[in-house]
C-alpha cells in the first residue's frame, strides 16, 4: 500500500551518493529555458495553503547537478513504484470537484502522482530546486502534469503515463510552465518547448 507523506517510512541517503558536484558539461540544448513569472495553477495555490513549507524560496538553486548512476536508479525506482501503486482516478471521482492537488493514498490524478514522486525524491536527497512540477499539453489537447528533474545532462521527466524516465525532448507534450527552481511557490513560462517530440533516452 502506498501511503501519504505522513505515513511513508523514509530511508534517507547521503546526497553525495545521488548527486555529484560541481555540475559540469550542462546540456543546455536538452534543458528547458524558462522565462517570465506566470500564473500559479489554482490546485497548487490551494495545496500551498495547506503545505506552506513546500512552496517557498529554495536555497542552493544554482546549476543543475550531475546525477550518479545510483541516483538514476533511485529516480527510476520511485517513478515505477508510484506509477504501479497509485490507481488513476479523477478529482471528480475522489473529491467531487476539480483541481484538488493532494498526496495520494491509493488513488489520484496526474498532479497527485507528481506530488508524491517529488516528496519521495526529496526524502532520498534530491533538492526541491531540481524537482519541478510542470504543466504540459498532451497531443489530444488535454492538460497534464509531470515532474521535471533538472540534471547536468538535461531536464528529465517522470510521468504517470510512462514508466521510463525520458529527456523532455523525447516526450509527446507541449510544455507550458513549471515551478521556478529558486522558489517552489512561483511558476515560470517555458520558452523553448519543441514542436515535435519523439523517442526515448533513458
Amino acid at each position: 500500500m502506498l501511503c501519504g507523506p505522513g505515513k511513508i517510512r523514509a530511508v534517507l541517503f547521503a546526497s553525495a551518493a545521488l548527486l555529484a558536484f560541481p555540475a559540469g558539461g550542462f546540456a543546455s540544448n536538452l534543458s528547458m529555458q524558462t522565462g517570465r513569472v506566470t500564473s500559479q495553477p489554482i490546485g497548487h495555490y490551494e495545496f500551498c495553503k495547506l503545505h506552506a513549507s513546500e512552496c517557498k524560496p529554495v536555497k542552493g538553486s544554482g546549476a543543475a547537478p550531475k546525477v550518479t548512476d545510483y541516483g538514476w536508479e533511485v529516480v527510476k525506482e520511485i517513478n515505477r513504484a508510484v506509477n504501479f501503486s497509485v490507481m488513476p482516478k479523477t478529482d471528480l471521482e475522489l473529491f467531487g470537484k476539480e483541481e484538488v492537488w493532494a498526496y495520494p493514498d491509493i488513488a489520484g490524478d496526474c498532479e497527485d502522482y507528481v506530488l508524491l514522486k517529488r516528496y519521495m525524491l526529496m526524502e532520498r536527497g534530491f533538492s526541491a530546486a531540481d524537482l519541478l512540477i510542470t504543466v504540459v499539453r498532451k497531443p489530444d489537447g488535454e492538460g497534464h502534469a509531470v515532474l521535471t528533474l533538472r540534471t547536468s545532462e538535461g531536464d528529465f521527466v517522470l510521468d504517470n503515463l510512462e514508466d521510463r524516465v525520458k529527456n523532455w525532448h523525447d516526450t509527446p507534450y507541449r510544455y507550458l510552465k513549471r515551478q521556478a527552481s529558486n522558489n517552489s511557490g512561483r511558476w515560470v513560462t517555458i520558452e523553448n518547448a519543441p514542436d515535435v517530440l519523439v523517442g526515448a533516452l533513458r
